[in-house]
């Protein structure tokens, strides 16, 4: 077994396991918006947070795993196929015969994307604490959740927590992005969970805008402060095209982004987070994984859809190379 990388960080590095990275959550059928020839379409793909995110860090070459709950219909067999082709384990994936899985539908117009959701009562919202797999989250390095993972139904919430108190008994990092839906619950409840998961993480991926709404406070520096006070070793504060701020308990410094024309930005805060988790179990340096993951996010902004663009390892470092 190779010896795993000295952390720049308070957080070591956890040593190989069967997986890098386990995410939970809930995938989501995707239909964007495109015109061709005068004539509105929607273009089938896949999204979901943690799915997409577990997807980008495959194609960094992490060895990844996903659990969820799918529907026993054509949108769930979809899912297992795209999770087969892009090598992540989906072995544990629970299939249920009375439920159906999640879609949503992307709109576009002036004021960039909107999301139309169809998710309620979905074979993943009904997850329970008793599904959770604590035996394949001690098989990963980092185990990946998120605020949506908690907002879509109470049981979800109490899965989620479940699942990080089986991965600290298991010396599994957690990774936690607050990916803040408002439209899913009340902002009182969204902080109250998302601040409790978030004491209870190593790794804190928030966004600024989501981060502003759940802490109450504005400038990058004193929201880095705050999840640190919390207990986070690690925090990556996405500002989109301002970079992004890495802090940990001894040093913080701003991660510059990488400029390009965006066509679609709807998958690019799940691909920093795959990213940003792969590169930083392979270097152990969290500032260089905020910088390789920022390109791979600013990459995954050049097509539509969540996972389409999403670019795999050779094509972030070419293009990193190309800005140097």
């Amino acid at each position: 077994m190779p010896a795993a990388p000295v952390s720049a960080s308070a957080l070591p590095v956890p040593a190989a396991r069967r997986f890098d990275l386990l995410a939970i959550g809930e995938p989501m059928m995707e239909f964007a918006e495109v015109t061709r020839g005068g004539e509105r379409l929607y273009l089938p793909g896949h999204g979901g947070d943690t799915s997409n995110a577990i997807i980008a860090a495959a194609r960094q070459g992490a060895a990844c795993a996903y659990f969820t709950a799918l529907g026993a219909d054509a949108f769930g067999v979809d899912f297992l196929r795209l999770w087969a082709r892009e090598g992540v384990d989906a072995s544990r994936v629970i299939t249920r015969a009375d439920g159906s899985t999640g879609i949503y539908f992307i709109t576009y117009g002036s004021d960039g994307h909107q999301f139309s959701y169809w998710r309620k009562g979905s074979a993943a919202s009904r997850m329970t604490p008793a599904e959770i797999p604590a035996d394949l989250i001690a098989e990963a390095r980092v185990l990946h959740v998120s605020g949506i993972s908690q907002a879509i139904s109470e049981t979800c919430a109490d899965a989620i927590f479940t699942a990080i108190t089986a991965a600290k008994k298991a010396g599994t990092a957690v990774s936690y992005d607050t990916n803040l839906r408002l439209k899913l619950w009340p902002i009182e409840r969204a902080r109250a969970i998302t601040h409790a998961a978030m004491a209870e993480a190593d790794i804190a991926l928030p966004g600024l805008d989501d981060a502003q709404i759940l802490t109450g406070l504005q400038t990058p520096e004193d929201i880095c402060d705050f999840y640190l006070g919390l207990g986070a070793k690690i925090v990556a504060l996405t500002l989109g095209k301002n970079g992004t701020m890495v802090a940990i308990p001894a040093s913080r410094a701003l991660v510059p982004a990488y400029p390009v024309e965006a066509i679609d930005a709807s998958g690019a805060g799940d691909t920093f987070d795959g990213a940003f988790l792969a590169e930083w179990l392979r270097t152990g340096d969290p500032f260089t994984a905020a910088s390789y993951a920022n390109a791979a996010a600013a990459l995954a902004t050049l097509g539509h859809g969540a996972v389409a663009p999403m670019p795999k390892r050779a094509a972030v470092e070419s293009f990193r190379a190309s800005r140097s």
